[in-house]
């Protein structure tokens, strides 16, 4: 055993968005930080079976698509075609990038990655034992609990099985596949069933909903499944799995409804779970619920004044930048409580975009029609469609739309929805504007701002001036 510190101001478990803003926002701001991963390498599942990888993939096969799908290309023989092991060796290179970059902010701030499995001893306590059996204790005043989530394994599934795959492990796909059914239509399920079918395969997404993603829009939701039809997805909704037949050839799923669907491959992607099951949580107090996923109260805080937690491991939103804010949120109310000073009193904001990388990709901010019709709120709509944006236009990506939900009395944005090309970044002009406080959230600041001409921000002002246009 090796006592690394009499004390630190604050441990934090996990290397992932979350672990790495907390632990930088807190050793930024003076205090004596450690971290403890149990991987070889700092990212988390974010940086080594997530995010990283899956856009990754994602990219290269819009590439793909793109050459297949030019004219001049064709006239001339120039395809691409690449199979997923091909793909993986690109993500595997923005991998490594990321490590190497994510390891130097630790190194660079003094902050000890300390190997191993995290395990609380007593609430102020934590050993990290490796795999050799090596111990190290280290005492904290206060703990930052971001170990982050992994796929939900029900256990009637044979993971072992080569044709049964998790998002973990689907990317490992080592041969040639024609047909997958993706299981569950979450964020995961769609942008999975998205990357497949450009590639040309035959894709069947099992819903036990009644519609995709319903946290979403109704209007950009009813789009993305019209899309998905489009390009060949075979959409099931309301259905329930009653057993899974591995083959030697394939997996045929049987449903509930008497629906029996064989692919080469199943892809299961129905839920997360909290990587909490070996920390040691029961001398502390805390319970997981029964998805592993912590409680938490608005602060982040757990049912342990001194212990927080942040990213996937409270569940939802599950997305790797609200990790991050999370981490650096819980570690400004941790400095607020060792007594900062007033640079700690604007905490970072937890107020989230939503980023789906389907294709094409929506992103999301703030109230959505049926939540605004439902508190009784008096807004407008106002729309821009993409193929009416010249810059569409010239790049081709005319499929999409921007959406802007604004008060009809004040004028301030309640909600920005997008469906398109770089959704995820057109986002973000609108994100600045909602969050300034009135009544500098205003529609009147797209419609009086001049914007690049020809850009896909110009969506802003054509959306703007579409919606003042129904107020008379």
């Amino acid at each position: 055993m090796t006592d690394l510190a009499a004390e630190y101001d604050v441990i934090v478990l996990g290397t992932g968005p979350g672990g790495e803003g907390a632990a930088m926002q807190a050793v930024k701001h003076g205090k004596s930080v450690a971290v403890i991963e149990r991987e070889p390498a700092v990212g988390g599942s974010c940086t080594h079976r997530g995010t990283i990888p899956s856009k990754t993939l994602r990219y290269s096969i819009f590439q793909m698509t793109s050459v297949n799908s030019n004219v001049l290309f064709r006239e001339h023989g120039i395809t691409a075609n690449f199979m997923i092991p091909d793909l993986r060796r690109r993500a595997k290179s923005v991998i490594e990038a990321q490590v190497k970059m994510r390891t130097t902010f630790y190194d660079r701030n003094d902050v000890p990655i300390v190997r191993g499995q995290a395990r609380f001893l007593d609430p102020h306590t934590i050993e990290a034992v490796e795999a050799d059996g090596s111990r190290s204790v280290l005492h904290g005043k206060y703990v930052v609990i971001a170990t982050g989530a992994r796929p939900y394994r029900p256990p009637e599934l044979d993971f072992n099985h080569p044709r049964i795959f998790d998002s973990d492990t689907i990317l490992d796909v080592d041969f040639h596949i024609k047909s997958i059914t993706v299981f569950g239509a979450g964020v995961i399920g769609c942008e999975y069933a998205s990357m497949f079918r450009n590639l040309e395969i035959k894709v069947n997404l099992v819903n036990n909903r009644d519609r995709l993603l319903e946290f979403l829009d109704e209007e950009i939701v009813d789009a993305l499944s019209y899309h998905l039809r489009e390009r060949g997805v075979i959409i099931r909704h309301r259905e329930e799995l009653d057993h899974v037949e591995p083959m030697d050839d394939g997996v045929v799923m049987h449903l509930k409804s008497g629906k029996q669907l064989k692919t080469d491959i199943l892809l299961w992607a129905a839920g997360r779970t909290g990587n909490t099951d070996n920390l040691g949580l029961e001398v502390t107090g805390i319970i997981p619920d029964k998805r592993g996923n912590i409680p938490v109260d608005e602060n982040l805080r757990t049912t342990v004044p001194h212990i927080f937690a942040a990213g996937d491991v409270i569940g939802p939103p599950a997305l790797a930048s609200a990790a991050y804010n999370q981490g650096r949120y819980a570690a400004n109310e941790i400095l607020k409580a060792l007594g900062c000073g007033d640079e700690c009193r604007l905490p970072p904001s937890l107020d989230i975009p939503a980023g789906i990388y389907t294709s094409p990709e929506i992103s999301s901010l703030g109230k959505t029609e049926r939540e605004l019709t439902e508190a009784k709120v008096p807004y407008e709509v106002g729309h821009a469609h993409f193929k009416s944006i010249a810059r569409a236009q010239i790049t081709g990506q005319t499929v999409g739309m921007l959406k802007l939900l604004f008060h009809r009395e004040t004028m301030e944005i309640l909600g920005i929805h997008c469906f398109g090309a770089n959704a995820s970044e057109i986002i973000h002009i609108g994100q600045a504007i909602m969050s300034q406080p009135r009544p500098h959230n205003s529609l009147m600041y797209f419609i009086n701002t001049t914007f690049n001409y020809p850009t896909m921000a110009e969506a802003y002002r054509v959306a703007a001036l579409n919606g003042y246009n129904r107020l008379f």
